[in-house]
């Protein structure tokens, strides 16, 4: 008999639109096809994890459907030589979650090429505390450093966001690395958290919220980290310093740029965008890596929130409002 185990499934309602979340036993039978069959111990809730969970921007295309955009556990099985059965990995990217089942259940089976082994020095809680946001947070730094954005130079890096997965991880590896940052919110309540996390100052979005008026302003930023877009990235454009570099990897705002080539022309602007599912297997590994040595464990644990599978779903809408600080760690194998 086939192993069970406990799953979140959506669903579409009678009027094929309405997601229903329910939580299931199901089999290995049940699985789509991989390569290698891992146990899930943990998973996190990201923006895109309360969108799809909400049924929104149609990230999910085929029900039924498990989501959960990475998990984290220990390889059952492998047909593929580079896992064996006892390797912990990780998994982020790859459309896990939209088109391919994901994490949020106890069982996981995935091609081999999507997942990561669990470095030495964190363990599969700590490993979604950072998940995909944090991965993509230090892919940021990753592009600002190769881009000539070095904590040794005379300015600040703004991280919008800030309060965010990949802005709260942006604000602890920078801050670790020596950088000045200043961290963007709309909740002044955030204020004390992102200092504690290495922010040297505070601003309101609201004053990035607006496209600014003129092609130019104030030469302000050396560096940026955004994971808003829209009017929010306009705004940093327009103030960067002479070469500033911004890497930019959300589109929460929305898509549309309202900005001109100006800053790119005349300032040497430089915009690099961030892609955490399509990002080569060796940098996917050194960026881990850089994880366990450049963001400090006592910030990792202080932003970790931990519930249990069986609680997630009203998460969703709260990680949608703005309502969730930090990271919030799925405890899969817990159900």
């Amino acid at each position: 008999m086939s192993e069970m185990f406990r799953a979140l499934v959506l669903d579409t309602a009678q009027d094929g639109k309405t997601v229903v979340p329910q939580f299931k036993d199901l089999s290995l039978d049940d699985l789509p096809e991989g390569d290698v069959l891992v146990r899930v111990a943990h998973s996190t809730l990201n923006y895109k994890d309360g969108m799809i969970l909400n049924g929104l921007g149609r990230l999910v295309r085929k029900y039924p459907h498990v989501p959960g955009v990475d998990f984290a556990g220990e390889v059952v099985e492998s047909a593929d030589v580079r896992y064996k059965p006892g390797d912990r990995v990780i998994l982020t990217g790859w459309r896990v979650g939209e088109n391919h089942w994901g994490g949020y259940a106890q069982m996981a089976r995935v091609q081999a090429d999507w997942l990561v082994p669990l470095p030495d020095g964190l363990d599969t809680a700590q490993a979604m505390a950072i998940g995909t946001a944090g991965f993509t947070a230090m892919l940021a730094v990753m592009a600002l450093e190769e881009q000539g954005v070095l904590p040794d130079q005379d300015g600040e890096v703004l991280v919008s966001g800030a309060a965010g997965g990949v802005g709260s991880v942006a604000i602890s590896i920078l801050a670790h690395l020596g950088y000045r940052v200043v961290a963007s919110t709309g909740r002044p309540e955030n204020a004390d958290y992102l200092k504690h996390l290495g922010a040297s100052d505070i601003i309101d979005r609201a004053t990035l919220a607006e496209a600014p008026n003129r092609p130019l302003l104030s030469e302000r930023w050396l560096g940026a980290v955004d994971s808003v877009g829209s009017t929010t990235l306009a705004h940093m454009l327009a103030e960067m310093k002479y070469h500033g570099v911004v890497a930019a990897c959300g589109l929460a705002g929305g898509a549309d740029l309202p900005a001109t080539v100006i800053p790119f022309l005349l300032r040497g602007v430089k915009l690099i965008g961030i892609d955490s599912v399509l990002c080569p297997y060796e940098k996917r590994v050194c960026a881990w890596q850089r994880l366990v040595t450049d963001l400090p464990a006592e910030r990792l644990d202080e932003a970790m929130q931990t519930v249990k599978l069986s609680d997630i779903v009203p998460y969703g809408e709260k990680i949608l409002k703005g309502a969730v600080r930090g990271r919030l760690v799925v405890d899969v194998a817990a159900g």
